[in-house]
């Protein structure tokens, strides 16, 4: 295999991966790659993005639902809120992954930002957006990296606010899914469509 766009059901051609799975055609079709702002909504990019560290996506794509339930809907405020007695509910919780150092960080990372002014997080990392015009369109999943000098500076300033499980992959993770970067395969129709 090539690692280039493959036709999908309808004849389409998408990134291989976004085929892969049914979960993954419905995600990769209507979600990853196309804007996300609000700082709700990244911090449950960044708290889902840290949690798939070491895992499948899929993995957590498929326990999403589970994961906003527990987690009060990623709401910054109300995760800040949480103490021993939600932190031990979560290691219970079979609808999310049970890592202590994962959910600790979770906890951690919204008591940090319960503390920063309204968009501050939207403002911070759409900061580190790289210009779309430097940036070829990829040919193959050969041409999508894994660490860009944006996502690496992304990953130190966060770190440098106090938030964890940040490094640098999964920061870039977060700028994929999250539509700082397009990396929609060239052929992909979804990037022809427009939709990072």
């Amino acid at each position: 295999m090539s690692g280039g766009a493959i036709p999908g059901p309808d004849g389409g051609l998408r990134c291989p991966w976004g085929l892969s799975t049914e979960d993954y055609v419905a995600y990769h079709d209507e979600e990853w790659g196309r804007p996300v702002h609000g700082d709700d909504a990244l911090f449950e990019r960044v708290s889902l993005e840290a949690f798939q560290s070491g895992l499948s996506w899929i993995t957590i794509l498929r326990r999403r639902e589970g994961f906003r339930a527990a987690f009060s809907g990623f709401k910054i405020a109300a995760v800040a809120e949480f103490g021993d007695a939600d932190r031990e509910r979560l290691l219970a919780d079979a609808g999310i992954i049970r890592n202590r150092a994962k959910v600790d960080a979770t906890i951690s990372n919204a008591r940090v930002l319960a503390d920063w002014s309204a968009g501050e997080l939207d403002e911070l990392i759409w900061s580190f957006a790289p210009d779309p015009a430097g940036r070829p369109a990829p040919r193959t999943l050969a041409d999508v990296p894994a660490v860009t000098d944006e996502s690496t500076a992304l990953s130190k300033a966060l770190k440098k606010r106090g938030l964890r499980f940040v490094g640098p992959t999964t920061a870039y993770a977060l700028m994929q899914a999250c539509g700082l970067v397009n990396d929609h395969l060239a052929d992909c129709v979804v990037r022809e469509a427009g939709g990072a």
